[in-house]
C-alpha cells in the first residue's frame, strides 16, 4: 500500500499563488508515476498535471502555463505550483499514485489517492 497526505491549500484572491504538497510513504517502490488531480462541486473529477517514470509531465490545457508539478523523491514529496489562480481553480485538490508505467490524466490508473485539500480562489 501507498500512503499519501496533501498540504498547502487555503483561500487566495484571483491572481494569486498556492503551493500544494503531498507527501507519499508506505511501499513506494510501486508507483511509476504520480498526479493532481481536482474535483470542484457538481462536477467530475479531473486530472490537472502528471509526472511520469522518466520525468515527463503532462498538463490540462487549462492550468499550461500556470501550474507546475515536481516530485522530489529523496523527500518523498509531490508538490504542485499554481500561479495566476483563478476562481475556476476552486476546487478540492488530490495527490494520486499509480503502479501505470504510461503517462496519462486518466484518474482509472490511479489506485492510490490523498484526502484532498481545498483550494478556494476568489475574484
Amino acid at each position: 500500500q501507498v500512503q499519501l497526505v496533501e498540504s498547502g491549500g487555503g483561500s487566495v484572491q484571483s491572481g494569486g499563488s498556492l503551493r500544494l504538497s503531498c507527501a507519499f510513504s508506505g511501499d513506494t517502490f510501486r508507483i511509476r508515476s504520480m498526479g493532481w488531480f481536482r474535483q470542484a462541486p457538481g462536477k467530475e473529477r479531473e486530472g490537472v498535471a502528471t509526472i511520469c517514470r522518466n520525468g515527463g509531465t503532462i498538463y490540462a490545457d487549462s492550468v499550461k502555463g500556470r501550474f507546475t508539478i515536481s516530485q522530489d523523491n529523496a523527500k518523498n514529496t509531490l508538490s504542485l505550483q499554481m500561479n495566476s489562480l483563478a476562481p475556476e481553480d476552486t476546487a478540492l485538490y488530490f495527490c494520486a499514485a499509480a503502479e501505470f508505467f504510461g503517462c496519462t490524466l486518466s484518474s482509472v490508473v490511479f489506485p492510490y489517492w490523498g484526502q484532498g485539500t481545498q483550494v478556494t480562489v476568489s475574484s
